[in-house]
């Protein structure tokens, strides 16, 4: 499905800053893929690469056997690629159900919005007319977002840090989803940029991405001993004593 081949990103900062370095990555149709690392290791940027809103200043990236590296966030989206933002935007003047709408590209009933509403756990009386503005939390955002996903049938959805900015209770929620997200998974894929154990536990396949480079790649059964007790283990919140300080 998606294939990068020696994917890098730099940028100018008084000399020639290498965020991403030579990233060769496969996922596969059906797969649930989290890349997590420390801060600053590049796992943002990757994913911006993937979606489109970053160019790769050197390699290439694939989708479906095409040559996606020269396309925009626009053309990749029509391709199948979908990108969920760690601070969804809000819309003043956009009700719930518009975005749907918005989201599937044709018209949708009631009845069908508010089943995506309700398979993210909302109650769709309360939020079909509601305002995409800032009467609604983080986590009813990234809900909602979720539910515009599910509207859009991507083959390839990316989710930057879904975890940021919400509190405890959406955590939770999030986590629900996402394991509904996990066992109903067919001819799609879900890739995720997060630190968080409980959305590791929840992946086919876990990368490590450290420095810009990928450290390892595999099962948490497998990466997880690779990670534990190391500097990157030690950042990422990995194991009982990291957790302690986190």
């Amino acid at each position: 499905m998606l294939e990068l081949k020696n994917v890098s990103f730099s940028v100018e900062d008084g000399g020639q800053l290498e965020i991403v370095r030579d990233v060769s990555l496969t996922i596969e149709k059906n797969k649930f893929v989290v890349i997590t690392g420390p801060n600053g290791s590049g796992k943002s940027t990757l994913a911006k690469l993937i979606a489109g809103i970053l160019t790769p200043t050197g390699g290439q990236i694939f989708f479906d056997g095409e040559d996606i590296t020269g396309l925009s966030i626009t053309e990749r989206a029509k391709r199948g690629i979908g990108f969920a933002f760690q601070a969804p935007v809000r819309f003043k003047g956009l009700t719930v159900h518009d975005l749907l709408k918005i989201a599937a590209g044709q018209e949708i009933s009631v009845s069908n919005a508010c089943t995506y509403l309700s398979e993210v756990g909302l109650c769709a009386k309360d939020y079909i007319d509601r305002e995409i503005n800032a009467s609604l939390s983080g986590g009813e955002l990234k809900r909602i977002e979720i539910a515009t996903v599910l509207a859009r049938k991507t083959k390839l959805t990316v989710f930057d840090e879904p975890e940021a900015g919400i509190d405890l209770w959406s955590f939770q929620n999030l986590i629900r989803i996402f394991e509904d997200m996990r066992r109903d998974i067919k001819d799609s894929s879900i890739l995720i940029i997060s630190h968080q154990e409980r959305i590791l536990n929840i992946a086919d396949e876990i990368v490590v991405l450290e420095a810009g480079q990928i450290r390892s790649v595999g099962t948490k059964d497998e990466v997880y001993p690779q990670v534990l007790g190391t500097e990157a283990g030690e950042r990422m919140c990995f194991g009982q004593a990291a957790r302690k300080e986190c």
